[in-house]
């Protein structure tokens, strides 16, 4: 598929019935989420998109703006005719934008979307992040990214104690996956940061939404996030999901995530 600027962008596609758009997370490819698309796909055909900057699509380019994510997803509606999305951390933050004044999304579940209200989501890592990379440490800007972002336990942790563990806890391939994405997702979340202050123009999304949140390592500011987000769009219900994390859409449980999904695509 060609989006507007000229961009490839590839696509998964599995199952069958109403057309579904999955919009992956930061730092995950679509394949990660081949569990879920194949769990959703027992009653939808379900379209994961490969965003930019990743496997057979296109790069982002150094001029990047989440508009150009959101020309992909409506490239992807026109040639699918889908109108159910999915989004994932940045994945939820491109379909929120996507589905602003789009009438051909008639739903929208969003499993922990990635915004920022009132300066909530951390910036201060990015400048000693982007060093990191600029001096060839991948590994080093890593540390920097999670421990901003990452669960209260890990961000406690002391740098060295940290640097030192995470060997033992990634391995390739997703070692590989995660360096090979460190540019792009420090594109991504300045876009979230450079968005912040508007979130009153979610009121534009006319799609229903499903706002799910993991209840383990749950952070209070995305809770706030979260539940200023709910106040703003026109037809918004949350659902808390007891046991999962920020990845149980697609490392955790995404089976129990899907059937969450697929019950309330199904409803009228």
């Amino acid at each position: 598929m060609i989006s507007a600027d000229g961009t490839r962008i590839a696509y998964s596609t599995t199952g069958h019935g109403p057309g579904v758009i999955v919009v992956p997370g930061a730092l995950s490819v679509a394949s990660g989420y081949g569990r879920f698309a194949e769990a959703l796909g027992s009653g939808f055909t379900v379209h994961t998109i490969e965003r930019r900057g990743r496997g057979e699509s296109g790069p982002q380019g150094a001029d990047y703006s989440v508009a150009d994510e959101v020309a992909d997803v409506r490239a992807l509606q026109d040639k699918t005719g889908a109108g159910l999305i999915v989004g994932h951390s940045y994945g939820g933050f491109v379909a929120l934008e996507a589905a602003r004044g789009n009438a051909a999304v008639r739903k929208l579940a969003l499993y922990e979307p990635g915004i920022s209200v009132g300066g909530s989501m951390p910036s201060g890592w990015m400048s000693a992040y982007e060093e990191y990379l600029e001096q060839g440490k991948p590994f080093d800007a890593f540390v920097e990214f999670v421990r901003a972002l990452g669960p209260d336990n890990v961000r406690k942790m002391p740098r060295w104690m940290f640097r030192r563990m995470m060997p033992m806890f990634m391995k390739a391939p997703e070692k590989e996956l995660v360096v090979g994405q460190l540019t792009e997702n420090l594109r991504e979340h300045r876009e979230i940061v450079r968005l912040d202050g508007t979130l009153a123009n979610y009121a534009e999304i006319s799609a229903k939404v499903l706002l799910m949140d993991g209840v383990k390592d749950r952070r209070a500011w995305t809770d706030g996030d979260h539940a200023q987000l709910a106040a703003v769009l026109a037809d918004c219900e949350r659902q808390s999901i007891p046991g999962l994390d920020h990845f149980g859409i697609d490392k955790g449980a995404p089976e129990q995530v899907a059937g969450l999904v697929g019950e309330f695509f199904s409803r009228s």
